[in-house]
């Protein structure tokens, strides 16, 4: 059935019978088992020209019934979703060429949202599933700046400096149905195409560009969509994409100037900051999926917090505000510090990671200023990780300023247990009435039931060397020795 419908379609049929043909091949490309028939040239070839998308060194053939041409692309999603023959078959026919080329006429040429809708989706599945068509779109195709024009056109915005978008004073109204669908499907198509640009290093022209870009995706921040799941989900594929921007080019965000009703911080605009560290916690709260939700967010915002004095001293205030509950251990409590801290020994390493980055970041990678807001205990996996178990600082570009400290914390700090990050209960000393030999005896007791656990592997003890990392016991002993001795032989100790 699935080849003749393939035959039927390469007659020339009326317009009516043709989308009959697509709707029963789209229905059947939904079976990964019936896909052979259209995982061919020439079957590919049929759809993609019913599709006004096949590719020719001359003009492409134009359909002129919109409901084919609907038809067909969607039968294409199904196809290239479901076959990896198929998607070989598209790159080879190079289908991304008659795809970018309707693009590109769509200011000029008036098609129906779902004709633009399922173009996009097609371009998305493509990029997504195949690397050489999304190194062709980017490179070959300028799909960057193709992207970003058909999404500024899809906002419908106009720009009052180089890189702000002009709004008018109050709310902004939320977006349509149809162009948040499309802004979504552009989103992710841009997110496959720049996946490895806050890797490299970017020329001017191309700074330009993404500033350009950055300054649409601030924009998409300040907007609503319709509804409260879908402005949820056009802000992700926002966050998703701003994480993919060379860092230089994240200046865009604090570009705007202060207005009357915006967020003023240090003489700079952090309206969208603010909006990033909403949607940070809107996240913790659902704590659905945490490593795809919460880590491009924490990503962002560290990285962001990094470069930008401002950003960090900003996200400083409103994370971690200068301490005054220091009865409670820090995981403990409902403020966005104590949520972040509690991510700090999740599971999933990645989640505890992004979560212990950002808060170190805040407290510009200070060791002493992060077990401070931490506890030891909390902080103890980063500080192992980068070799900083013993104290210090890692190199950056911070500023000198020092912290803050509330009175309750100056009168509460002699008290304060470092490992767990509060002011601890005194404890009976166990010891209390014991004679010398019952403390040596004890003591002793307690060496050997660590050397029985150590010998039977059940733990391993561990020390720390004098570069600050962990190591097993022995190792660490050994390498303070061989420190020892190179100190005095540096100092002419025999």
């Amino acid at each position: 059935m699935a080849q003749l419908l393939i035959k039927f379609l390469e007659r020339e049929l009326q317009p009516s019978c043709q989308v009959t043909c697509l709707e029963s091949i789209r229905i059947l490309s939904r079976d990964k088992y019936c896909l052979d028939p259209f995982t061919t040239k020439e079957g590919l070839k049929t759809l993609s020209r019913h599709a006004g998308i096949d590719y020719s060194e001359e003009l492409i053939r134009e359909v002129p019934d919109l409901d084919v041409i609907l038809e067909a692309l969607k039968c294409l999603c199904n196809i290239v979703f479901s076959s990896p023959r198929a998607q070989e078959l598209t790159a080879e026919a190079r289908l991304v060429v008659g795809l970018a080329k309707r693009i590109k006429l769509y200011n000029e040429r008036s098609l129906p949202h779902e004709v633009k809708f399922f173009d996009l989706r097609l371009l998305f599945l493509l990029t997504a599933l195949r690397v050489d068509i999304r190194q062709q779109l980017a490179q070959e195709l300028r799909g960057i700046s193709l992207m970003t024009d058909t999404l500024e056109l899809t906002l419908g915005v106009k720009w009052m400096d180089p890189y702000e978008v002009a709004t008018e004073e109050g709310l902004l109204p939320p977006l349509p149905r149809q162009e948040t669908e499309r802004a979504m499907e552009i989103l992710k198509v841009l997110f496959n195409i720049t996946f490895d640009s806050s890797k490299r290093e970017v020329d001017e022209e191309d700074a330009a560009l993404y500033r350009h870009l950055g300054a649409l995706l601030r924009h998409c921040l300040m907007i609503s969509a319709d509804g409260e799941d879908r402005t949820e989900e056009f802000h992700s594929h926002t966050v998703n994409l701003l994480g993919n921007l060379p860092l230089k080019c994240l200046d865009v965000l604090l570009t705007p100037k202060v207005r009357p009703g915006s967020l003023e911080y240090m003489g700079v605009n952090m309206d969208a900051v603010s909006i990033l560290l909403d949607f940070l916690e809107r996240r913790l709260d659902r704590g659905h999926k945490l490593k795809e939700s919460l880590t491009p967010v924490l990503n962002l915002l560290t990285e962001s917090a990094r470069v930008h004095r401002q950003t960090r001293k900003f996200l400083k205030a409103k994370v971690l505000p200068p301490l005054r509950d220091v009865k409670n251990r820090p995981e403990v409590g409902n403020a966005l510090r104590n949520k972040l801290v509690r991510l700090m020994t999740h599971i999933d390493t990645d989640v505890k990671h992004c979560a212990a980055e950002f808060l170190f970041v805040l407290c510009k990678e200070s060791v002493s200023r992060f077990v401070k807001y931490t506890g030891y205990g909390n902080a103890a996996g980063l500080l192992a990780a980068r070799g900083l178990m013993a104290g210090g600082r890692e190199e950056g570009e911070y500023s000198e300023d020092e912290d803050t400290d509330t009175e309750e914390y100056k009168e509460a700090k002699p008290n304060i247990n470092p490992v767990t990050g509060r002011v601890e209960e005194k404890l009976p000393n166990p010891m209390e009435g014991m004679t010398e030999e019952q403390k040596e005896y004890e003591a002793m007791k307690l060496v050997s039931m660590f050397d029985k656990l150590s010998r039977e592997q059940v733990i391993q003890p561990m020390g720390i060397t004098p570069s600050g990392n962990l190591a097993p016991m022995e190792n660490a002993i050994r390498d303070m020795a061989d420190e020892r001795s190179s100190s005095d032989s540096d100092l002419g100790l025999d």
